[in-house]
């Protein structure tokens, strides 16, 4: 005869636990389903995280012009010391020469000079100072033979010298790239986010940078203000002969410019050579403190670390090149952080 048993029922505990799980995963379920997505930047966000790149891209910029400068001046002292090697070792072979043709006839002779002897001594300082004793020597030939050991000494320095700059060029070359690099890094990732925005946005912003970067004097106000020495002046209205120019990293003009690649290139074309980044700039002359006591053509610094540079056109403003994707203009001096002016 068939048992017929009751079902097993579950212990109140495994109830428990499945009810659990199944309150939870439905509560997981229906959190999934009206979670709403990550919201996407707004155009204002994009452009503040836009414009904090910009500024670390300009203040890797002043390095990298640094990085240049230091490059261009190594080749050129290196140029000159191997041009004066190059020099020293004909005067040197001219000299040599002479003492050939000296030793040649005392050999047709049969008698070897003891200045040739010097010449070819292993130790020619004990030499020379031995014969010179003896006065077995002219004085005109002891001249002779220590021109030729100074020239021997000279072109040694020279050599090490040179080779010495080779290095350091070498390791400025290597940071020359990797402040390149950065720059570019910045800029990309910046184009990155203006390339999230929808094109009505995009139109929205270049709209924005259109009106800042009107270039016509009507919109500023710039009579009355007191104009700086004439050498200030010259190169102020250099720059101002460049408004509506477009910012680019490392550029010094005539077409282009970032900042402190401005006010060189517009010193330069008063006659007056300043260095080429705004940490040095800001070293250049003497440093204004107070805006009052500005004048046209000063050189006015911002930031705590000295990386942008413009010209005080008066009135509170100031010419410069602010950033990439903008171009030269007027803009107030305190939109952005002043440190002091610096009067060339």
């Amino acid at each position: 005869m068939a048992s017929h048993r009751r079902p097993k029922q579950p212990s109140r505990a495994r109830v428990t636990v499945l009810t659990t799980a199944a309150a939870a995963a439905v509560a997981i379920s229906s959190q999934a389903a009206n979670a709403a997505p990550s919201e996407k930047p707004s155009k204002d966000e994009v452009k503040a995280k836009v414009d904090k790149l910009y500024e670390e891209a300009e203040q890797a910029t002043e390095k990298y012009n640094g990085a240049k400068e230091k490059q261009e001046k190594l080749q050129k002292e290196i140029s000159t010391i191997q041009d004066n090697v190059a020099r020293g070792q004909e005067d040197l072979n001219e000299m040599r020469d002479s003492i050939g043709l000296a030793a040649a006839a005392q050999y047709r002779t049969g008698s070897i000079d003891s200045s040739v002897q010097l010449f070819l001594s292993a130790d020619p300082d004990d030499y020379l100072d031995k014969a010179s004793t003896l006065d077995q020597l002219s004085s005109q030939q002891v001249e002779s033979l220590k021109k030729i050991q100074d020239k021997q000494r000279d072109l040694a320095q020279d050599r090490a010298e040179a080779g010495e700059k080779l290095k350091d060029l070498a390791s400025t070359r290597t940071e020359l790239g990797k402040k390149k690099q950065e720059v570019q890094d910045k800029l990309g990732e910046a184009q990155k986010l203006l390339n999230s925005l929808t094109a009505a946005e995009k139109a929205a912003l270049a709209a924005e940078e259109e009106r800042a970067s009107r270039s016509s004097a009507d919109r500023v106000d710039l009579s009355g203000a007191t104009a700086g020495s004439g050498r200030a002046m010259a190169a102020f209205q250099a720059a101002q002969s460049k408004i509506g120019s477009p910012y680019i990293y490392g550029a010094s003009g005539p077409s282009s410019f970032d900042c402190s690649g401005l006010t060189s290139w517009a010193f330069a074309q008063a006659g007056v050579g300043i260095p080429r980044t705004s940490q040095a700039q800001a070293n250049a002359g003497t440093r204004i403190y107070s805006q009052s006591d500005l004048k046209v053509g000063d050189l006015v610094i911002f930031y705590g670390d000295l990386h942008h540079v413009g010209f005080y056109a008066g009135n509170g403003q100031v010419l410069h090149a602010p950033r990439s994707n903008t171009v030269v203009r007027y803009e107030s001096i305190n939109n952005m952080p002043y440190q002091f002016g610096v009067r060339i």
